[in-house]
């Protein structure tokens, strides 16, 4: 029996639902999916699919209590910080012209329009996705509120009650579950798959990860800190769309985590490029989880 926990990333607050009954739910959606990438990577027989136990660390609800999920997700509701790691997140968008002298005159309204015509199905899917991928993350990061460590602590204490063979983070979920192994480094985690990671994404998350990145002044490098795979997980592989525009810069975990041992970038879907299902229905996934279970 193959033990998996997920940790899920933006916009799964479930209002209405126990913190439980939203974790059953999630889990059952990830386990539907995740039989969908088997059957796709032709895993289908017994002797190739070991028996999975599914758990989802369901951690919205810690988010929507520090007050700034309950508002409309739109860009006229973000503040300052927002604001701040949405201006971080564009920079490192492939927006025309987007150069160091360039960037700085696409306003954030100019920029989802230009999201919207390339790489969202219609500009109000792509409003509310970028702003509530900025109030999410923000949230998650702001220093004073206790969020992000009630976050942390929950998807550890998860982690180790279902004693996890295989940890699958998605999206903000990753930067969750790589601060929680790091601080509860007695956590042993055979392995460790993240998918459309915002982990390397500069200034917004990876200049703000806990621990801090070591500076890097390798000779050719970026100069970008370098991040490192948490004591307890024995394997990490990173999967990331090359269309996905969380997971930036692409190939970034790979070149700014050490000991990161599959980094691989595949289309996983033209349009619904970030979402867990189309992730978790990856042939990448399974042969992921195949390499696990032996």
């Amino acid at each position: 029996m193959t033990r998996v926990v997920g940790v899920h990333g933006i916009g799964n607050y479930r209002p209405g639902e126990s913190a439980r009954e939203a974790a059953v739910r999630l889990a059952a959606i990830w386990d539907t999916a995740l039989d969908r990438g088997h059957t796709a990577a032709g895993h289908d027989g017994p002797a190739r699919r070991a028996p999975r136990d599914m758990r989802v660390a369901y951690y919205a609800d810690l988010l929507h209590a520090a007050g700034r999920q309950s508002g409309p997700a739109d860009l006229e509701s973000l503040d300052g910080f927002e604001r701040e790691l949405l201006d971080a997140w564009l920079a490192e968008l492939p927006l025309p012209g987007n150069t160091a002298a360039g960037r700085a005159t696409w306003a954030p309204r100019q920029a989802v329009s230009w999201l919207a015509r390339t790489r969202f199905p219609g500009r109000t899917v792509t409003e509310w996705f970028v702003a509530t991928f900025v109030r999410e993350v923000a949230t998650y990061l702001r220093a004073d509120a206790g969020v992000r460590d009630a976050v942390r602590d929950h998807v550890a204490r998860v982690i180790d009650e279902h004693r996890a063979d295989v940890v699958i983070a998605h999206s903000l979920g990753s930067v969750v579950a790589y601060e929680a192994l790091w601080r509860h480094q007695h956590l042993t985690v055979p392995s460790l798959i993240t998918l459309g990671s915002p982990l390397a994404l500069p200034h917004a998350v990876l200049h703000r990860l806990d621990p801090a990145p070591v500076p890097s002044g390798a000779p050719g490098s970026s100069g970008l800190p370098q991040g490192a795979r948490p004591p307890g997980v024995r394997h990490w592989t990173n999967l990331a769309d090359p269309g996905d525009i969380v997971a930036i810069p692409p190939r970034g975990v790979g070149r700014h985590f050490d000991r990161v041992d599959v980094d691989e970038h595949t289309v996983i879907n033209a349009f619904d490029f970030h979402t867990v299902r189309n992730y978790l229905a990856s042939p990448l996934v399974a042969r992921a989880l195949l390499w696990e279970t032996g």
